[in-house]
């Protein structure tokens, strides 16, 4: 599935099973929420944290396709075309970074 394809299934599930979008700022309350869900569970996996016995069972895929969810909802509610978009951030960062990271000590 391309991006485009996403935002067409979103806006599809939200036709079907919604009865419409949340309005932006409510969606941007949502996609902090999930990003601090994934935050926590990259904290106490991944990071110094210990991990609750509660959060051994939460599903990393899950929360990042939560946040995936809610960032196509705002592209698609703000007319953004999140797969041309992607493409000229990619350009860009492909052309401003790609010598830079090589001589990074800290990545050697």
């Amino acid at each position: 599935m391309n991006i485009q394809n996403a935002q067409q299934a979103v806006d599809e599930w939200i036709k079907q099973h919604g009865v419409r979008y949340f309005n932006e700022l409510t969606n941007m309350a949502q996609l902090t929420e999930e990003v601090g869900e994934v935050a926590r569970i990259i904290a106490r996996r991944y990071g110094e944290q210990s991990e609750k016995e509660s959060d051994k069972n939460k599903d990393l895929g899950e929360e990042l396709s939560d946040v995936l969810f809610v960032v196509l909802c705002l592209a698609n509610q703000t007319g953004v075309n999140l797969e041309e978009a992607f493409q000229k951030k990619l350009d860009i960062k492909t052309k401003r970074d790609h010598d830079r990271h090589h001589s990074n000590q800290k990545l050697l």
